[in-house]
């Protein structure tokens, strides 16, 4: 199973959420090998390095960002995917607009995992959001591997 991480600029919440989940597939590891993971954003600047504040808020969890680079989001990236969870409804709503045969398979990651709502957004915020954020998403990805039976 492919999921695909979608946010902005892919240099917070998408780029912080593909890190977890691989860190998350980590420590269960009968399921490792049946999951991948990646991210995209839906105004990325290819190449980018996700911001200073993710990658230290990660490290202090123990996952490494350092090496991220950003990735936009292409029409081929959203049908590959067998899953596409988004930081907000927005997001959610500009993937099916870019490839509407997409849309049973896209949904905010609140959503998927039960709880609903947006992943609040870190970007130009303190340390402190950006480590708020990266507990956020923990959270919702091991609802969404729970939900998945990994």
């Amino acid at each position: 199973m492919k999921i695909l991480f979608v946010c902005t600029g892919n240099t917070c919440r998408s780029s912080m959420a593909e890190a977890i989940a691989r860190k998350v597939l980590e420590d269960r590891p009968e399921k490792n090998g049946n999951i991948e993971v990646s991210s995209a954003g839906v105004a990325a600047w290819p190449g980018d390095r996700a911001t200073r504040e993710a990658v230290e808020a990660l490290a202090e969890m123990g996952v490494d960002l350092g090496g991220h680079r950003a990735a936009r989001l292409t029409p081929e990236a959203a049908r590959e995917a067998d899953l596409i969870l988004t930081m907000t409804g927005e997001h959610r709503d500009y993937v099916v607009k870019l490839v509407p045969e997409a849309s049973g398979k896209v949904f905010t990651l609140a959503e998927y995992a039960g709880s609903g709502g947006d992943v609040p957004d870190p970007f130009g915020q303190p340390l402190e959001a950006y480590r708020n954020c990266a507990r956020v998403l923990e959270s919702l990805i091991e609802k969404v591997l729970d939900k998945l039976g990994n």
